[in-house]
């Protein structure tokens, strides 16, 4: 009860109101060696526990337009999923629905139906690695220690940050590359089919757009941009015969990831509304295609509270 005092007081209703906004990827059903911090379905739904004790979680569209109508109940809170990956639907889809929670996911329609993004093809590929020692100085990349779950993750965070903001082709061969050097099955379910898509939409939650093919926007032409952004919306519109308003910049980082005129574009395209990765909590005055996202990384439920406390409190967020 003191929290959820503590958190009313902070968190207000009517025109003073402040939005957070959760944002997550994967539940996975067991913790990963490999990423400890990512959440699985056992400290996943401890969390949901807290957020559904703590705070009135809407639908993501209905807590924007009450935000700006200046009509927003206190402490309400929006969850939001990035990507599209299958333990969404499998794990986190039951454990919100026990919890009576609503989400919003985006959804990178290109990897429906067994694709696989960049990211989780370098991250798998290290992974299954059955040396100790990988060498992809052929590659650019220089050698790596593979010995431990620690020099696997290091690997791993080496090659996404130096993959990541490649132009698209110049990321496409990095990747190649590294395939090349380590010949293995790579898993092909780890990403939503359209049925499980339809699943979640048909309990209840929302779909929204996270372009086609999850690039970085600041690295397209404006007309490749447009086309990423416009495409995701009418594929998932098809999928799901009904209006998708919804969109979350990939990797979201404002003024790196996407560009002001990005925004725009979202804008165009339809949109009601869009959500960056940048931290902070949306009030009345905030740009509605530019909403910040946060989530507290912390295990316990004590510290994990007051990083959302300290989040509210939290200055202007940066937008492009």
């Amino acid at each position: 009860m003191v929290m959820k005092g503590l958190f009313g007081a902070l968190s207000p209703g009517g025109p003073r109101a402040r939005l957070p906004i959760f944002v997550f990827h994967r539940v996975l059903a067991q913790q990963d060696p490999l990423f400890p911090g990512e959440p699985d379905a056992r400290h996943f739904d401890e969390i949901m526990g807290w957020v559904a004790k703590w705070f009135q979680v809407l639908p993501l569209d209905t807590a924007v337009m009450q935000l700006r109508a200046g009509t927003l109940p206190a402490r309400a809170a929006a969850i939001t999923f990035d990507d599209g990956y299958a333990d969404n639907a499998t794990n986190a889809l039951p454990i919100l629905r026990r919890h009576g929670l609503h989400a919003t996911f985006f959804v990178a329609t290109s990897f429906l139906d067994g694709g696989r993004m960049w990211n989780d093809t370098l991250i798998e590929t290290i992974r299954a690695c059955e040396v100790d020692a990988l060498d992809l100085s052929g590659a650019g990349f220089g050698h790596f220690k593979l010995t431990s779950a620690v020099d696997r993750r290091l690997a791993i965070e080496s090659l996404l940050g130096r993959v990541k903001h490649l132009q698209p082709d110049q990321r496409s061969e990095a990747v190649t590359q590294v395939q090349r050097a380590v010949p293995i099955a790579l898993p092909d379910d780890l990403m939503m089919t359209s049925g499980q898509v339809i699943q979640l939409r048909d309990a209840g939650m929302q779909i929204g757009a996270h372009t086609c093919n999850h690039p970085i926007l600041a690295n397209l032409t404006d007309s490749e941009a447009m086309a990423e952004i416009a495409d995701s919306k009418m594929a998932l519109e098809s999928l799901l015969n009904e209006p998708v308003s919804l969109f979350a910049y990939p990797n979201g980082k404002p003024g790196t990831d996407y560009c002001g005129k990005h925004a725009e574009m979202v804008r165009q395209a339809g949109f009601a509304a869009a959500v960056s990765t940048a931290s902070g909590v949306s009030s009345a005055a905030t740009d509605v295609f530019q909403l910040p996202r946060f989530t507290p990384w912390d295990r316990t439920r004590l510290r994990y509270g007051i990083r959302l406390m300290l989040n509210l409190r939290a200055a202007a967020p940066q937008v492009a």
